[in-house]
This record gives structure tokens, C-alpha cells and sequence, in this order.
């Protein structure tokens, strides 16, 4: 494999070793998630070869990820004729020691949630600034939520006010007038929250769901199977799952 520099050669390291790990011959109902390193994965899974394609169905989580099947030429599919995928691999914003993720940051995360829950198996692949001990340590964004129109500044009110996010705010575009607006019509809110308030991802997560006018929140906890971060030495970082705890080993490059 040609090395690319920086950022994006980590990027493709992650995705390269996560697909030739978990994409196998036997699946194939494969979840395509969304992000800048989900390119490499579906370059990968074409560099699989069009006859072991053929017969696969892969799940976009938006836009971004529907484009890149198509254009691979690649059997697209949705999650209402597949229920169960046997594979999904995704981005991340930030992952923790226990594999839990911020996912949002490009506002597909209800979407991909819906995918990472129908998996057998959901991977995520990253560079090595995602990889992190504690959520919010270098994600400073915030928790990605995605909530109806209608309802976004009371939902705003309620995380500054109640659930501790004074600097809540509602997510702007950079290209057009107006907020963000998701591929299901809906806004989008970054809160930040204290280390002592995401520490339990798991809580604050159940927390802000239970605001009337929440669709979604970027908090993917208990999900992940592992999660792969390319190094700048052209190593891989692996966190796995095995029995109650995380592993974390480093491979180098094939």
C-alpha cells in the first residue's frame, strides 16, 4: 500500500485494517457510514474485487455515504428492506477508553445510530486525534443533537438551564444563511458538557433523550466492537471488546 502523508495516510490506515479485518466473504448486508475516513473504507471494499460485490446490499447513514456507494458502483440498499446488517463501519468524533463515541460532528448521527444498532457488528475507524481516554478531551465541539425545529429553543433553555451546558448553541451553516439542517429536516445543537458531566456518557446520554423535541443524540455508548485509529508512525491502534473489558494493542501497517 502507497503511503499518503499526515492525516489522511492515518485516515486510510484505519480504514484499510479495519475492512480487511471485519468486510469478509461471508457478509453482505454492509453499513457505510458517514465522514472523512469512510472514503478509504469503501476504496477498500471495491479493492475487494466486483465479483465478491456483486452479491452484497450496503446501508448509507446520509448523503455523503449514498454517494460513495454509488459511485463505486456498488449495490445500494436502505435499512428499511435490511433490518439486521452484518457489518457497519463508521467515523467517530472522539472515542474513550470504553469505546464509547461523539459522533455528529457532520449531523448524520440519528441516521448512523439507526446502522450501528441493526450491526452484527459495528466498527469504527479514525486517525489517532479521535483517540482519547475521556469524551470531550479533544472533541471541544460539544454532543451533537439532533431535535425538531419546533422545539430547538426550549431544548436549548433546558441544557444550559437543567443539564449543566451553559454554551449550548444551535449549529450554524457555513455556506448558507440559517442553521444547519439534516438530512431529515431537522436542526442540530452542539452542547458542551465538564468532564464530571460526561464522565458517564451513559447517563448524560439517557438525560438529554428524555427532553421533549430530542430526535437523536451523538452519544453512541455500549455499541462499538472496536474501534481502529491510524498513528503517524504507520502503526494501528486496535480497541477491542473482549469479555467485559477493552483491550488496546498496536499492529503495524500490512
Amino acid at each position: 500500500m502507497s503511503q499518503l502523508p499526515g492525516i489522511e495516510g492515518a485516515k486510510r490506515l484505519a480504514a484499510y485494517t479495519a475492512v480487511d479485518k471485519h468486510i469478509l466473504p461471508h457478509h453482505k448486508i454492509i453499513g457505510i457510514g458517514s465522514g472523512s475516513t469512510v472514503p478509504y473504507v469503501v476504496e477498500r471494499i471495491t479493492q475487494q474485487g466486483t465479483e465478491l460485490n456483486k452479491g452484497r446490499i450496503f446501508i448509507p447513514t446520509g448523503f455523503q455515504s449514498k454517494e460513495l456507494i454509488i459511485e463505486a458502483g456498488l449495490n445500494l440498499g436502505d435499512v428499511d428492506q435490511f433490518l439486521t446488517i452484518d457489518v457497519t463501519i463508521d467515523g467517530a468524533d472522539e472515542v474513550d477508553a470504553q469505546l464509547n463515541c461523539i459522533k455528529g460532528g457532520g449531523a448524520c448521527h440519528l441516521r448512523e445510530k439507526v446502522l450501528a444498532e441493526a450491526a452484527k457488528t459495528f466498527i469504527i475507524v479514525a486517525d489517532y486525534r479521535k483517540n482519547g481516554k475521556y469524551l470531550g478531551e479533544n472533541f471541544a465541539h460539544g454532543v451533537p443533537i439532533e431535535v425538531v425545529p419546533f422545539a430547538y429553543a426550549k431544548v436549548l433553555q433546558n441544557l444550559r438551564s437543567v443539564l449543566g451546558s451553559p454554551n449550548a448553541s444551535l449549529r450554524m451553516a457555513k455556506a448558507k444563511a440559517g442553521p444547519v439542517v439534516t438530512d431529515n429536516a431537522n436542526f442540530v445543537i452542539d452542547a458542551p458538557f465538564s468532564r464530571d458531566l460526561i464522565k458517564d456518557p451513559s447517563s448524560l446520554l439517557t438525560k438529554i433523550k428524555l427532553l421533549t423535541g430530542v430526535v437523536e443524540v451523538g452519544l453512541f455508548c455500549n455499541i462499538a466492537q472496536a474501534a481502529y485509529f491510524g498513528n503517524q508512525d504507520g502503526s494501528v491502534t486496535i480497541k477491542r471488546v473482549e469479555g467485559t473489558k477493552v483491550i488496546e494493542e498496536s499492529i503495524a501497517a500490512s
